[in-house]
């Protein structure tokens, strides 16, 4: 079984595109589950059962896994024994009439205009360090960008005067994305004042590096984004992706179309973009009660 996640993880890197990031929680969700087979002395794939699958599925709410984490795990066994049907290495799907878990819908958290301003005016700095982080933050906010995009960026990527940023996003699906102007400017006076600096005569393309010249990590902008907002007296605790929240927030409370902003944001689906509408009426709920005055 060990040799058939090897080579799923290869189906699904190769011949599937699937993002570095989803090929870790397969091959995270799927060694787990197979660990647990073995221990129960279920060795082959062809005498894997439903209730097999069942068992680990409790096992995983016994040890505490949230509905979420369990209801991603069920995705990620489903889709290895699609591959295993696919591939003639088994006759049936266990997995076939599993039930995902009911989960909640989490609305996302959003920062306010006003944490946005304060958080983007604290980056301001003449530092090269300073000029880069603004510049990343700037770009965040203004593209809805997700944090392994942004530091995969390359040079070639930005295009200032045409005002846009070319994205190669999950399954390197490219999208287009608008830029605004003061995202624009912050981005032309880090790479023509700060990055010749930091790269420490490197030579290569990736556009945000870090004090070694080499490409900043995720980590490293979280890490960065943290103090940010620290220092801005942003006291919401956030992370890379509530500025993308943000980002589609303010632009639906602003009149965006939701299509538009499904295309920016780079979901196949637009129910993944259709939870910002829930933000936005939440929103519309507080101005209703603030200013009507039978409310």
């Amino acid at each position: 079984m060990k040799t058939d996640l090897l080579d799923f993880i290869h189906y699904c890197q190769v011949e599937k595109g699937l993002a570095d990031n989803t090929l870790r929680s397969y091959e995270r969700d799927i060694g787990q589950y197979i660990d647990y087979l073995l221990e129960h002395n279920i060795t082959q794939v062809q005498h894997i059962e439903r209730s097999s699958i069942v068992a680990f599925l409790h096992h995983l709410k016994e040890n505490g896994r949230s509905s979420s984490t369990i209801s991603r795990t069920i995705s990620s066994i489903r889709a290895f024994h699609q591959f295993l049907l696919r591939e003639q290495r088994t006759v049936k799907d266990p997995s076939e009439l599993i039930e995902l878990p009911k989960t909640g819908k989490k609305l996302p958290d959003v920062l306010s205009t006003t944490d946005i301003e304060a958080l983007l005016t604290e980056a301001a700095g003449t530092s090269s360090f300073a000029k880069r982080n603004k510049a990343m933050l700037e770009l965040m906010y203004a593209t809805g960008l997700r944090v392994s995009e942004l530091c995969s960026l390359e040079t070639g990527d930005i295009h200032l005067q045409m005002g846009f940023v070319h994205c190669l996003g999950k399954g390197n699906k490219e999208r287009i994305i608008p830029l605004g102007k003061a995202a624009a400017d912050a981005v032309e006076e880090y790479v023509q004042k700060a990055r010749p600096a930091l790269m420490k005569k490197k030579r290569h393309d990736v556009l945000f590096v870090n004090h070694h010249g080499n490409k900043l990590s995720r980590q490293g902008f979280w890490k960065i984004l943290k103090e940010s907002a620290a220092k801005a007296g942003v006291e919401k605790s956030l992370t890379p992706h509530t500025l993308r929240h943000s980002f589609a927030t303010h632009l639906l409370e602003n009149g965006a179309d939701l299509r538009a902003v499904q295309e920016m944001l780079g979901h196949a689906d637009i129910s993944a973009t259709q939870i910002y509408t829930h933000v936005s009426n939440r929103k519309l709920k507080d101005v209703y009660l603030h200013y009507h005055p039978r409310a």
